[in-house]
């Protein structure tokens, strides 16, 4: 994600070799950011309606939504805050006696599914729900897909040439790679929880047992430098060459190279998990109506097109020619091999996986087993 006009970020990442780095109420920080980015954010004209959207996004796209959203609706004030998609489940979830979110924009459905199971999310079907996949729409309509969000391996290109970097997942795992990998902390992060989840399925599928899949994540713990809070911390440290290769979201990176960061990419040759990017009215939302309003506009031809030409997102609805899609997007379809996953499954167990992962497997790499 990209740094935001109003930011609220995770306080409770943890390197391997400090462990937690900060502990103090995150409760309290939150509440406090989001009352402070609230202020900061109604400056608008008296008299609109706020529009607040909880998403992990950052602000290229959100603003860019923003902007012709509210074009179409001057009565309206939207009001974003950017964060990671677990930490939108934790605020979401923290609210639910008084909810201050009106949409959840963005992050994986194996999310969005725990916050359906937690009566979080308010059932809205747009007109456009039969143009979305059948395993990418929610039961009782309470979530679609918004985006097909690819995952990739990436490197700082005045560091690697394309040829050098890793071109796989057991790539990773080599020797040259040793303390060179920078992670983003896969406990905030719903794109890494993604990535987990397909190793540990792969695993699973191979052998039966989730056995598999965490030794080959204690395999890749022993090759990393760091565990960072942020994306914006991960991209510095491989542009100051403080790690060589890492694993992000193909938009953040598509976006950083438009704006001149040189960072290299390539797509796993096994697969890539490809995230069902979604997006949910917020149960109990003040603004129920505009909600669904935002809601059904996202996933209109026109918010689609202009997200996919301005914003290097891949649209979920399958009914867009593939003609009209910009060549990157047509690249990226033709180029990209999908990992298989099981979706369910993984939403599921993902809270066990990542818990038995935090406390087995963070930072215990190079222990014996």
């Amino acid at each position: 994600m990209r740094s935001a006009k109003c930011e609220v970020r995770s306080v409770h990442g943890r390197s391997k070799t400090n462990r937690p780095l900060i502990a103090i109420s995150h409760f309290a920080l939150r509440t406090s950011h989001f009352f402070a980015c609230l202020l900061l954010l109604g400056c608008g004209p008296s008299g609109r309606t706020p529009l607040v959207i909880y998403s992990p996004h950052g602000r290229d796209l959100l603003t860019l939504l923003q902007h012709r959203f509210e074009q179409l609706h001057p009565d309206v004030q939207v009001q974003w805050l950017d964060m990671g998609s677990q930490e939108v489940y934790d605020r979401v979830s923290s609210e639910r006696a008084n909810p201050q979110g009106d949409v959840w924009f963005g992050g994986p459905g194996t999310i969005l599914a725990r916050a359906a199971e937690d009566s979080l999310l308010q059932a809205f079907r747009p007109t456009w729900a039969d143009a979305i996949p059948a395993g990418e729409r929610a039961p009782g309509d309470l979530y679609f897909s918004a985006y097909r969000t690819p995952v990739v391996l990436i490197y700082p290109e005045q560091a690697l040439q394309p040829a050098q970097a890793p071109h796989d997942w057991d790539d990773l795992l080599a020797p040259q790679w040793k303390g060179k990998v920078v992670i983003r902390d896969p406990i905030a992060s719903g794109t890494m929880r993604a990535v987990w989840g397909m190793i540990i399925e792969r695993g699973l599928a191979a052998t039966g047992d989730t056995a598999a899949g965490f030794a080959w994540l204690r395999r890749l713990d022993a090759q990393t430098r760091e565990y960072v809070i942020n994306e914006t911390i991960l991209e510095q440290k491989l542009i100051r060459r403080e790690g060589l290769v890492s694993i992000w979201d193909l938009p953040d990176i598509l976006l950083n190279r438009r704006d001149g960061m040189q960072m290299g990419y390539t797509f796993p040759t096994s697969g890539t998990p490809v995230i069902q990017d979604a997006i949910a009215v917020i149960r109990g939302a003040r603004h129920p109506e505009l909600a669904r309003t935002f809601v059904e506009w996202v996933g209109s031809m026109e918010a689609q097109l202009l997200a996919t030409r301005q914003a290097f997102r891949l649209p979920a609805r399958t009914d867009i020619p593939a003609d009209s899609l910009p060549s990157w997007a047509q690249e990226v379809n033709r180029r990209m091999t999908a990992a298989p996953m099981d979706w369910a499954q993984l939403a599921k167990h993902q809270a066990e996986w990542m818990r038995y992962w935090d406390e087995h497997v963070r930072a215990h790499g190079g222990e014996a087993r």
